[in-house]
C-alpha cells in the first residue's frame, strides 16, 4: 500500500535525509520531488513516476535508465 504524502515526508525525516539529498542520490529534479510531496504533481509518467515510486507514494516498477528506449550500440548500427 502506498504511503501518504505526509508519511513519505516523515520517512525521509526519520532517516535524516533531506529532500535535496534524496533527489541527488536518485538523480531526480529536487523541484519535482517537492511538487510530488506537496501534491502538485501526480507522478503518472517518466521521471515523476520514478520519483513517486522511489518515495513510496505510488506502487509501481522503476526501470533502469534507458530501458524503455535503449540506444543501439555502435556495433549494432547498420553500415551505411
Amino acid at each position: 500500500m502506498p504511503l501518504s504524502l505526509a508519511q513519505a515526508r516523515d520517512r525521509l525525516d526519520r532517516r535524516g535525509i533531506s529532500l535535496a539529498e534524496f533527489s541527488r542520490v536518485n538523480d531526480l529534479n529536487p523541484n519535482l520531488v517537492s511538487d510530488l510531496l506537496a501534491g502538485r504533481k501526480k507522478g503518472r509518467r517518466g521521471e515523476s513516476h520514478r520519483a513517486a515510486v522511489l518515495l513510496g507514494i505510488k506502487e509501481g516498477f522503476v526501470e533502469a535508465p534507458n530501458a524503455v528506449n535503449p540506444q543501439p550500440s555502435a556495433s549494432a548500427r547498420p553500415a551505411l
